[in-house]
């Protein structure tokens, strides 16, 4: 009996002394003395001239364990996030699928989807989970540029979900079949969903705004504009598993699915060699760029939203961190994709813990 009562009182004191997850509120806190938890002054500071002398970034954060490391520039400005938006997109589409609303096994055909070039037969068996993770096996250009369809085989060619390739017309056209099925808008949905619970400081939800040359394809794109802090807070709700606070803003299940390996970093590069050129090796989830093929733990399963000219989220599950960087296009300035891989490497090697 006294060993009941001991090893109770035992595990009631580990669970009372367990290290809380942190959290911000309307603010983020900062990490007071983030040499002692292995961000050494040095290296942050090393770290940030390379960021000043060999990129254009405009804002930055490091987040660990939920409270700020390293901050550069303007971070709460809201920019254009390119293809981060496509990230975004497929966090809502959680809530919808648990419920069923939103049935990923649905083809093209059930969904009457039509574009200006009528799509094949072949075409039309895509279900929507090809779309989202990019092997729809529909050629089509999107409404707007920035994609890899140069590279696409003969239309036709190949079956859908056997086959991936980075489209536009996916991602736009995923856009569209979230609103047709749900009844909602993506940037209210972003609003109710992402923006209130997570507190977002900056979130404006005017500047949102649909684009693309609907001549071309029926189906804009649905930019996005956001601050560097905010994107940070997406980071942590994914490395929390979906999790804010004391609510499951997403299904944990869904984050899960949303990482998970629809294509490796080896058939992403064999359809599409300029990717060897990156960096690093990344495979594919839905709509998730996954970090694979790395030897350094502190990049063990770590995932990014990815956007042209320097926009991105990486989250990195092993050591508990995020970071968010972007590069405000009205200011004419980019960083290559390359610059882009530069940073998400660097970014932890400076995280040394003993």
């Amino acid at each position: 009996m006294r060993v009941i009562i001991t090893f109770l009182i035992f595990s009631l004191f580990m669970n009372c002394t367990g290290e809380a997850q942190v959290y911000p509120d309307k603010n983020w806190e900062n990490l007071q003395n983030p040499s002692e938890s292995g961000w050494g002054d040095t290296e942050r500071s090393n770290f940030t001239r390379f960021i000043i002398d060999s990129t254009t970034i405009t804002g930055l954060v490091i987040i660990h364990k939920g409270q700020v490391v390293l901050e550069y520039g303007d971070i709460e400005e809201n920019s254009y996030i390119a293809s981060c938006r496509k990230s975004i997109l497929s966090i809502l589409f959680g809530k919808y699928v648990e419920n069923s609303q939103i049935n990923l096994n649905k083809t093209l055909t059930e969904l009457k989807i039509e574009d200006h070039s009528p799509l094949l037969n072949i075409e039309r068996s895509a279900t929507i989970k090809d779309i989202i993770s990019a092997r729809s096996g529909v050629f089509l250009p999107g409404s707007n540029g920035g994609d890899l369809r140069r590279l696409a085989p003969k239309r036709g060619s190949v079956q859908p979900g056997s086959y991936w390739l980075y489209n536009n017309w996916d991602f736009n056209l995923a856009g569209y079949i979230f609103e047709q099925e749900t009844s909602k808008t993506i940037y209210d949905e972003i609003e109710t969903q992402l923006a209130i619970p997570l507190q977002m400081e900056d979130w404006d939800r005017s500047l949102q705004l649909k684009n693309g040359d609907l001549e071309v394809s029926k189906f804009p794109a649905y930019h996005m504009w956001f601050s560097t802090r905010d994107m940070a807070r997406i980071g942590l709700l994914m490395l929390r598993n979906g999790k804010w606070q004391n609510e499951q803003v997403i299904p944990e299940a869904w984050v899960k699915e949303m990482i998970t390996q629809r294509t490796s970093y080896k058939e992403a590069q064999e359809n599409a060699p300029i990717l060897k050129e990156d960096g690093l090796d990344l495979g594919y989830g839905y709509m998730w760029w996954l970090i694979e093929n790395t030897k350094d733990y502190r990049l063990k399963d770590a995932y990014s939203a990815q956007g042209a000219l320097g926009q991105n989220i990486t989250v990195y599950p092993e050591i508990d961190v995020v970071l968010a960087f972007k590069t405000k296009s009205t200011y004419r300035r980019r960083n290559s994709i390359q610059t882009q891989m530069k940073v998400i490497k660097k970014a932890v090697t400076i995280y040394n813990p003993n």
